[in-house]
């Protein structure tokens, strides 16, 4: 079995505390067309970097019933500043459209096969997986990008079409696993294409 969640799959459910003091699983959004769960963190270049256009993206599906939910899995004995406190900071600071939920056990990261930060998974209403990868092509430097697949996903998807690229590569630092060297993979992860 893949270690990262295949086209046609469902999603994982899930139960984890939010920045805004609320408690969250997908029966949340049992009423949205689609779903946005993106694996994400504090302090990635990679996120910090493509985080406007990442609110871009969000701010113009929201409107359409699409829930954006950020999950932050990093370990905080890997990067302090990827702890729960400064997720709330991060948030306050910045008031991003999206939800931004904590993973601390990992379970969920594990479950999704989240690869890097950030990494897109788009569900349909089914809940089956219609879209994996990164959200643009240059995250580090956004104003470098070329293309933004999640935006192209999600245009495509609610259009009743088909979805021309359904899967790419994300791009951005691997997710820090509790007890492991930073740049530790699991073993079964690998490319998507």
């Amino acid at each position: 079995m893949a270690f990262t969640l295949e086209i046609g799959q469902k999603s994982p459910d899930f139960k984890l505390p939010g920045t805004d003091g609320g408690m969250y699983s997908l029966a949340n959004f049992a009423g949205s067309p689609v779903l946005v769960i993106f694996f994400t963190c504090n302090h990635c270049p990679y996120v910090i970097g493509s985080d406007e256009v990442t609110r871009v993206t969000a701010e113009k599906f929201i409107p359409q019933g699409v829930p954006f939910v950020g999950i932050n899995s990093n370990s905080p004995n890997t990067y302090p500043e990827d702890s729960f406190s400064h997720m709330v900071q991060r948030m306050d600071e910045n008031e991003f459209p999206w939800l931004y939920l904590h993973d601390a056990s990992q379970d969920v990261a594990r479950a999704y096969g989240a690869l890097r930060t950030p990494h897109f998974f788009v569900f349909d209403k089914e809940r089956k997986l219609v879209y994996t990868g990164r959200g643009v092509d240059n995250p580090r430097d956004a104003s470098k990008m070329t293309v933004n697949d999640l935006d192209n996903a999600l245009t495509e998807l609610l259009a009743g079409g088909p979805i021309t690229t359904p899967v790419t590569n994300p791009i951005g630092c691997n997710v820090k696993w509790e007890g492991k060297d930073q740049h530790w993979m699991p073993a079964d992860a690998c490319d998507l294409v």
